[in-house]
């Protein structure tokens, strides 16, 4: 049984308890927040853009801790899963692998690639695993697209778009300060990024053009350049001041043989799906697969399974590994200096 101790008691991690109370092969076994609240179980004050509103909590069997320091001490706790802003990661990180746990941590890896780098080198000199919750390829869409793309179940791939776009986020006031949160590519298009590279390999190039807010890149849209010049993905995200559409992400990607179509949109507070699944084949046929049933915990505890199978393996994951969320960043920091620059930027 894999114990966990988790850090940081805010909506992702609300969302990550959530997930463990379903999860099977692991085990919550440790709390931590600087909250004396939130240690007490009122946890009636979280808030985020999917899923539950925060409850009232028991958590009269989880040992509770106010320090990481303290939880690190812990040598009945395997595993330290890490719910803090962004800026917190690296030293977290690194303290917990020195501390002989495995690390589940939150997206983004870090802020910049030479934290992300020191976070991997932790992992290594350490013998742990560094694992990134990167969950989109646990969503049922997304799983399936990924599949028959590593499956070439309709031929290689020839291409994609992607779209992930949100309204402004008045809720989250430290959200284009690139040394607290990092803005919209490091927070937001960063899924993307990772999902590019996961499922098409390392780009060669990016060739981006956006609008500034600050010092970090409001919205881009970027072509991704690969060592073949006829595989064209490109991708947009950002932030529009369109409050009436507070999220929305989708994607077209195309194989020989097949085009895989999605589009998900948050208008008015309600959820939309504008274009379930689909699959359009050579044969002139708009399939639509039938996906599993799922609400927006699901993919979390899908994401927690693959860390424990990983553990139990002594094996990275695929999917979660830190050298894939650390080429996602530097992709993300790639795009920002090719807007800067006004031209390709070679990866």
């Amino acid at each position: 049984m894999l114990r966990v101790g988790l850090v940081g008691i805010g909506f992702m991690g609300w969302i990550h308890y959530l997930a463990y109370r379903r999860a099977k092969g692991v085990k919550l076994a440790a709390v931590c927040s600087r909250d004396a609240r939130k240690l007490a179980g009122d946890w009636r004050g979280i808030r985020g853009n999917f899923g539950p509103p925060g409850e009232q909590v028991d958590l009269s069997k989880l040992t509770k801790h106010r320090a990481l320091a303290e939880l690190l001490k812990d040598p009945e706790i395997d595993l330290v899963d890490l719910c803090l802003p962004p800026d917190l990661h690296c030293a977290a990180a690194v303290a917990a692998l020195e501390a002989g746990k495995h690390v589940f941590c939150e997206k983004p890896i870090a802020l910049t690639v030479a934290q992300a780098d020191r976070m991997l080198a932790a992992a290594r000199n350490s013998g742990k695993q560094l694992f990134i919750a990167h969950v989109l390829p646990f969503l049922p869409e997304y799983q399936f697209a990924w599949r028959a793309i590593q499956s070439e179940r309709f031929g290689r791939p020839l291409g994609a778009r992607f779209k992930r776009i949100i309204s402004d986020p008045h809720w989250l006031p430290d959200f284009f300060d690139p040394r607290k949160v990092g803005g919209p590519l490091v927070d937001l298009h960063i899924h993307d990024a990772h999902f590019i590279r996961l499922a098409f390999g390392q780009p060669a190039s990016v060739t981006s053009r956006g609008r500034w807010r600050g010092a970090v890149v409001e919205f881009v849209e970027t072509q991704f350049g690969f060592a073949d010049p006829s595989l064209i993905v490109s991708a947009a995200s950002g932030v529009l001041q369109q409050q009436g559409r507070a999220f929305t992400h989708a994607f077209e990607i195309y194989l020989e043989r097949a085009t895989l179509l999605f589009d998900f949109a948050v208008l008015e507070g309600q959820p939309v799906t504008l274009m379930p699944l689909t699959v359009l084949n050579e044969k002139g046929k708009a399939a639509r697969p039938k996906l599993p049933a799922a609400d927006p915990v699901d993919g979390f505890v899908s994401e927690i399974a693959e860390v424990a199978q990983a553990v139990k393996a002594g094996r990275p994951s695929a999917l979660l590994d830190g050298s894939l969320a650390r080429d996602a960043l530097a992709l993300c920091h790639q795009q920002t200096e090719s807007v800067r620059r006004g031209k390709t930027v070679r990866v």
